[in-house]
């Protein structure tokens, strides 16, 4: 049984969850996202089950340890997990999901004690081929409170079976295991060319719950990356006019 824990979530753009823990709860965080803890909380990073438990959250996207944090002391205490990046934290109740859900890899934030990270295999080839996010996704298990974080803005749908939804594979967030997911090639040599939507996209059948992300990381990356050579061509295109300049006028032939 998960530990039954409190929670309040702060901020926009930049998200944390505040949890509050009852004396001897416990909750359980990807390492590196703790911003505070009030006194009475004890910290503990160890692999949370062995090595090849470890060794499962790193295929994930996830780190080799996990760090726990417990309320050793007499009353309520209080831990925050802030987002990586910009985007949403949503909470997610498994128990109102038959235990399970499926997310992105690097989604996982934090969760209650008594929640499992495993992995979890697309089940056609051509998901895993060319499902953007990659053959393997986060299966986050168990019967308590799980804080998964996505890029940007969060877009709810409910598919009722037999709805259909396409989606931009790296779009594509987290949904409940009821939905069936797939690759579809866009069609048309024009659009797989120059749409700039990419050759595939993630069909998507219900029922079932799903979570799209406005900014993926991947895209977020991509665009800072470009960024960055573009003002490195710019800095070194003015340097390199700079340079001519002062060559041309202190090394060229000078009359006086």
């Amino acid at each position: 049984m998960a530990d039954k824990i409190d929670y309040k979530i702060y901020g926009d753009d930049m998200q944390l969850v505040e949890v509050e823990l009852d004396p001897g709860e416990t909750v359980r965080a990807e390492a590196g996202a703790m911003m505070f803890m009030e006194d009475g909380i004890q910290m503990q990073t160890s692999t949370g089950g062995g090595l090849f438990k470890g060794l499962k959250r790193m295929v994930t996207g996830e780190s080799f340890f996990i760090t726990s944090f417990m309320n050793s002391g007499q009353g309520k205490r209080h831990v925050g997990f802030a987002a990586p990046y910009p985007g949403k934290i949503i909470p997610i109740n498994l128990l109102e999901h038959n235990g399970q859900f499926l997310c992105q890899k690097d989604a996982f934030l934090c969760a209650a004690a008594g929640i499992e990270i495993e992995i979890a295999f697309t089940k056609k080839i051509g998901a895993g081929l060319f499902g953007g996010e990659g053959f393997i996704l986060q299966r986050l298990k168990g019967d308590g409170l799980a804080f998964v974080h996505v890029g940007g803005t969060v877009i709810e749908r409910v598919l009722k079976p037999g709805e259909n939804l396409r989606v931009d594979t790296g779009c594509l967030a987290a949904f409940e295991t009821t939905v069936t997911y797939d690759i579809q090639s866009i069609g048309g040599f024009k659009n797989a060319l120059f749409g700039g939507e990419g050759i595939f996209l993630a069909l998507l059948s219900g029922p079932g719950k799903v979570y799209l992300q406005t900014l993926p990381f991947s895209r977020l990356a991509d665009r800072v990356v470009a960024s960055s050579r573009v003002n490195r061509e710019e800095s070194k295109g003015i340097a390199g006019l700079g340079g001519n300049l002062l060559g041309g006028l202190l090394g060229g032939d000078r009359k006086f």
